[in-house]
């Protein structure tokens, strides 16, 4: 099959096609190397390099302090959510955590076996198998402890469609941040935050790799007795290098960088980005309740917009319809339903155009 569909998937997601195109291209063998990506030794220069320049465009395009550590490392998002209480809560053992969705909630279960977790904030609304989260909550409800070891957010929420407009305000607590689903959306102050991590494969590049971004000061909170693997400051030590990295995750990720600052880097991203998802939005505002959101709408991802039509079977038609006229992934999680469209960085502006247009004339045929 030739002809490239429109991937609106959660993840793995759409990659840019210039990108794609860069890494056929070498895939064969890397110009001047006569070895493909996938077979040269990590330890050889030419990796090197790969990985320099990868560590050297994520902190250009995020503008990343000198005292931060950038590190990719394996296990995913997940991995993280048992690696930042095994290094960073200790010797306090407790931490401030808020809920909004169902990745914070697996981070508050990790978090759990290590220390004490207290819930700062949650939205979670219903009851039983029915509970859902339609919004991010405001400055005033959050109940934070001042000496908790850090505060955890995750920043976009791909299964209920919601993020956060700017950062919770944590006075001096260290904040930590799992950004996975709309890390380089838009720029961001690193200063601001502890630690951030991101799985790759959403708006960085392949599965396979997490991206880590950490305050340097508080590597020394990693104590000697944590698993070697499982210790930030091992893996700062070594350049994210004390075993095999995924090599092929971060050559992607080097060229993912460079394409975003040809493009204009995070700035014009992020406008890119605000007006792929206003077309979308304002289809679902204008179809008088044929189409209606799930997220409150001031609470509404730019990454991932979330949807319900007026009977599931509706819903159904709809996907069907969709896919076969090449609008793949539309399916909404399980436990919410309806539809969702994924929208990252690499998603074109035309393919959103579509979507929209698609969406009219369904409403148009069965409203």
């Amino acid at each position: 099959m030739e002809k490239r569909i429109y991937n609106f998937s959660a993840g793995p997601a759409i990659l840019p096609e210039e990108v794609l195109l860069e890494a056929q291209k070498e895939l064969f063998a890397l110009p001047g190397v006569g070895m493909s990506i996938l077979e040269i030794s990590h330890r050889s220069k030419t990796f090197e390099a790969i990985l320099a320049e990868a560590k050297s465009g994520i902190k250009s395009l995020l503008n990343v302090p000198d005292n931060y550590e950038i590190l990719f490392l394996q296990g995913g998002a997940s991995l993280q959510f048992s690696m930042v209480p095994l290094n960073l809560m200790p010797p306090k053992n407790k931490a401030d955590y808020i809920s909004t969705g169902s990745w914070s909630k697996k981070a508050i279960k990790e978090a759990k076996r290590v220390g004490t977790v207290n819930i700062a904030a949650t939205t979670e609304e219903g009851e039983g198998d029915k509970k859902y989260f339609k919004r991010i909550p405001k400055q005033s409800e959050l109940k934070l402890d001042p000496d908790a070891a850090y505060v955890h957010f995750t920043s976009n929420n791909t299964i209920y469609g919601t993020q956060w407009q700017s950062e919770p305000e944590v006075g001096n607590v260290p904040l930590i941040c799992d950004a996975s689903s709309d890390i380089l959306h838009k720029p961001i102050d690193v200063s601001k935050y502890g630690l951030i991590y991101a799985g790759a494969q959403k708006n960085i590049g392949p599965s396979g790799v997490v991206l880590v971004i950490i305050r340097k000061d508080l590597l020394e909170r990693s104590q000697d007795s944590l698993h070697t693997m499982l210790n930030y400051k091992t893996q700062a030590e070594n350049n994210s290098m004390y075993n095999t990295p995924n090599t092929f995750g971060i050559y992607i990720i080097k060229i993912v960088a460079k394409h975003l600052a040809s493009l204009g880097g995070l700035s014009k991203m992020y406008e890119i980005n605000k007006a792929k998802a206003k077309i979308l939005y304002d289809a679902i505002d204008s179809s008088n309740g044929f189409y209606k959101g799930h997220a409150e709408k001031e609470s509404r991802s730019l990454m991932n917009v979330t949807f319900n039509l007026t009977t599931a079977d509706l819903e159904k038609k709809l996907i069907d319809e969709a896919t076969k006229a090449g609008f793949n992934g539309l399916k909404g999680h399980r436990s919410v339903g309806g539809l969702r469209a994924s929208i990252y960085n690499a998603f074109p502006t035309k393919g959103v155009e579509d979507l929209a247009n698609f969406m009219k004339d369904f409403q148009k045929k069965n409203g």
